[in-house]
């Protein structure tokens, strides 16, 4: 077996000694190193302070808001820090041999560094980015944070690729060839990032969800508002202050209600149906519709000829009634129409919108009309319709015996 006792270190710890020691000859360049670094902190310093103080003066004159959104001072601050790794990788050659172990090590940590700074000042950019997109109205209603995520993710992949191939003095292509190799685990390591990279695209360009949206996704039970749009999850609060968590190729592939649009037009559908006892539709005589004159219920008669149905005069008193409601859209149409009879009844639908969209406002309106028409239903004579209870059952046994049908004798 044979030994080895070779000391990676040792060249260094060489370089570092010469610098140390108190030999004249090393003096010059060690002075010369000293020399750099009061440069680099110099360059840094006044980037970091003065330029930046310049740059934020005439950000401010400008007459756009873009720049004051986008250029702030973590940008800024970030693009100075690339100065003093630019000025050591400069002044390195002066310092060092060409052949020199510790010059290369420091070339290469200064190379890392750039990059890194690279990296990140590429990253707060999208961030400013997506706060200028935020603060506008008309950009606002896009999903573009799982866009903005991508391509945060994308210049930290060029920066590891870059990196790695500078560690092992190899070209980014063939660090790039070498990753290509194994795409097939990479696709399924970001199977959920690249499919909601796709989402994010087409919830953005078809401008189907954004931010504030009240949305109802009936396959994972979420009814609320929007609060965030990522690039793997959508967060919805529900009305119960709970939170649920959507992924964005969900909205893509399976169908949910997005009610901004009725937000946004300032009214609210109304479709409620009253299921009538259709045996309590019938003719009006001469007395009951006096009376309904009398209370004001029927307005809008038919011709001479026509005998009055209380169904009828139901609908248009209806009708008339929606149309003198303060809360009802009268631009928009408004009508009681009468559905297909089923074996619960005869149902009556109201179809209107009203011009409120609070949730709760709209509540007790809706309500409020419902119970007038539960309550003026019976004025004319219509029964609704209630599927009997077992008490009601054992209440109509007792007070009277049920008819026998015709033609058949009764038990002595």
């Amino acid at each position: 077996m044979i030994e080895n006792n070779y000391d990676f270190w040792q060249p260094v710890r060489e370089e570092i000694a010469r610098f140390l020691s108190l030999d004249p000859h090393g003096w010059p360049i060690t002075m010369l190193l000293v020399v750099a670094t009061v440069i680099c902190a110099v360059a840094g310093y006044y980037l970091t302070n003065l330029i930046l103080k310049l740059v934020a003066v005439i950000v401010e004159k400008t007459e756009t808001d873009w720049d004051d959104d986008l250029i702030n001072a973590p940008l800024l601050k970030a693009i100075s820090q690339l100065a003093p790794a630019w000025i050591v990788d400069i002044l390195l050659p002066l310092c060092f041999s060409p052949s020199s172990l510790l010059a290369a090590i420091i070339h290469i940590l200064a190379a890392f560094y750039i990059i890194w700074v690279t990296v990140y000042a590429a990253n707060t950019f999208l961030d400013n980015l997506l706060y200028a997109f935020s603060r506008r109205d008309k950009l606002r209603p896009y999903a573009v944070k799982g866009i903005f995520q991508m391509g945060k993710l994308i210049f930290i992949g060029i920066g590891v690729i870059i990196g790695l191939s500078i560690l092992v003095s190899k070209s980014p292509v063939a660090i790039l060839t070498a990753l290509g190799a194994s795409a097939a685990i990479l696709m399924l390591v970001f199977k959920d990032t690249i499919m909601g990279l796709v989402a994010s695209v087409q919830l953005t360009a078809n401008k189907m969800v954004s931010k504030g949206d009240w949305i109802i996704v009936p396959g994972h039970g979420a009814n609320g508002e929007v609060i965030d749009i990522t690039l793997t999850t959508v967060k919805i609060r529900n009305w119960d202050n709970s939170i649920t968590t959507v992924p964005p190729y969900s909205l893509v592939a399976e169908s949910f209600q997005n009610y901004q649009a009725m937000r946004d037009s300032g009214a609210r559908r109304v479709s409620r149906s009253v299921y009538l006892d259709i045996t309590s539709v019938r003719f009006l005589s001469d007395s009951e519709l006096e009376e309904l004159r009398l209370d004001g219920l029927a307005p809008a008669l038919p011709g001479k000829t026509a005998v009055p149905v209380n169904l009828t005069l139901f609908r248009s008193y209806l009708e008339g009634w929606l149309e003198s409601h303060p809360e009802v859209r009268k631009d928009l149409i408004y009508m009681v129409r009468q559905m297909e009879p089923t074996p619960s009844g005869l149902p009556l639908e109201l179809y209107f919108f009203f011009g409120v969209t609070d949730w709760k406002r709209f509540e007790h309106l809706l309500s409020a009309v419902m119970d007038h028409v539960y309550a003026s239903a019976p004025r004319f004579g219509l029964r609704l319709f209630q599927t009997p209870s077992g008490r009601d059952i054992i209440e109509g046994r007792s007070s009277a015996p049920l008819p026998l049908p015709e033609g058949l004798p009764e038990k002595k």
